[in-house]
């Protein structure tokens, strides 16, 4: 079987990295060899490592065109700096003669972060898609849950060989880039011994806390939103006036950013829990829908959890209607056990009459599911407040 383009650019990444490491490793080594003070004098192990640092420096690839001019100085060029220095007498003096034997240092670890930051970048969409699978390995295992058989009998249907070999590939592509979530050790661990208990623990509180945690590495939370401008109080003082938009560009987000949103919505909220991806590969749109579960906490009757699923419709060209609602009411019975209290339903976009009508029918009548509207403008009500949402995701 050909190699697939992905896996031939791991092993560049791979290559790359191995000689990364290595100059990591040597340059902690070059830096214990600088004594203190002033100290003149040869060292042939120094200038022995100096030379392979030289060689794995060069053999470093550019990342977007850039890579680290690094200048590593002799011991009696560093005791000369010194020297005269203190012979100058001033602290700034001083400190900067220690800024630059310090630079191959900052340089380097600036090469690490765009390293590091590029191959998340190469990684996202296929870590993504192996996220989907496992949710729907798992919510396609859950039903082994229901069997009345002891719970230490191992798991051997094909879907937990697929699981694990999705769950192998995640570790693959993690590499050391991005840190593994908090339950990895306790996944793999319930993965090898593979009985009915190790999947209840894996569907129960490994996945759902490793699921957020891959979400946040893949998208780079930390990482920068263009401001555009150098000095906010030169906007403040020009004294700007006129209207302020309220009308979100929906049209800016694609479907997979959209559904992402009302993730990252959901996932920095308080009284919700456990926010989950869930794949339908065989629906019509592809479409993903979120489940979480939302917390009431009654001082008097204590705490209630409602689980909820969140379907996603980015449709700018048409409205939701009654026959949407029904569809997608009817799906519900996909992702149960465990019962769904309530479907949201979020777009970008706006809801029939006939799709009010329908919602307001099923919420007055015995049915126990719950069903909420959230279009454009609720949206737009609840991020208001939300700015930083908002501007990660460019909809002003």
């Amino acid at each position: 079987m050909s190699e697939s383009s992905l896996n031939a650019a791991l092993r560049h990444f791979e290559a790359a990295e191995a000689n990364l490491v290595k100059a990591e490793q040597l340059l902690v080594e070059i830096e214990a060899t600088i004594q203190n003070g002033v100290a003149f004098g040869d060292n042939r192990d120094y200038e022995t490592n100096c030379r392979n640092f030289d060689a794995l420096i060069t053999a470093l690839p550019r990342i977007d065109g850039w890579k680290p001019e690094i200048f590593l100085m002799d011991l009696d060029a560093i005791a000369q700096l010194r020297w005269d220095a203190r012979d100058v007498g001033e602290l700034g003096s001083m400190m900067s003669v220690e800024r630059q034997i310090g630079e191959p240092s900052r340089l380097l670890r600036e090469y690490r972060y765009r390293f590091d930051q590029k191959r998340r970048e190469l990684i996202r969409d296929a870590l993504k898609d192996l996220v989907d699978a496992i949710d729907s390995n798992l919510h396609n295992l859950s039903k082994l849950l229901e069997s009345d058989g002891p719970s230490n009998e191992v798991v051997t249907d094909d879907e937990f060989e697929q699981l694990k070999g999705n769950v192998a590939q995640v570790s693959t592509l993690l590499g050391s880039s991005i840190a593994k979530p908090m339950r990895w050790a306790e996944l793999h661990r319930h993965l090898s011994f593979g009985t009915i208990v190790d999947l209840r623990d894996i569907i129960k509180h490994d996945w759902p806390s490793i699921n957020v945690d891959l979400r946040k590495s893949m998208y780079g939370e930390l990482e920068p939103v263009p401001v555009g401008i150098e000095d906010l109080g030169t906007l403040a003082s020009a004294k700007p006036k006129g209207p302020v938009a309220t009308k979100l560009r929906w049209e800016n987000l694609t479907d997979e950013q959209f559904e992402r949103l009302i993730f990252v919505l959901i996932s920095s909220e308080n009284g919700y829990e456990n926010p989950t991806w869930l794949t339908k590969t065989s629906a019509p749109d592809r479409g993903r829908d979120l489940s979480v579960y939302r917390v009431h906490v009654d001082p008097l009757g204590g705490s209630q959890r409602q689980r909820v699923i969140i379907q996603c419709k980015h449709w700018q060209s048409r409205s939701v209607g009654a026959t949407d609602i029904t569809a997608l009411r009817d799906q519900m019975r996909l992702w149960e056990p465990p019962r769904v209290d309530i479907l949201v339903i979020a777009t970008s976009g706006r809801f029939t009459t006939d799709a009010v009508t329908l919602v307001d029918m099923q919420n007055q009548s015995d049915n126990a599911l719950r069903i909420e509207m959230w279009p454009d403008s609720h949206l737009e009500n609840l991020l208001a407040s939300r700015p930083a949402i908002i501007a990660e995701f460019g909809l002003r």
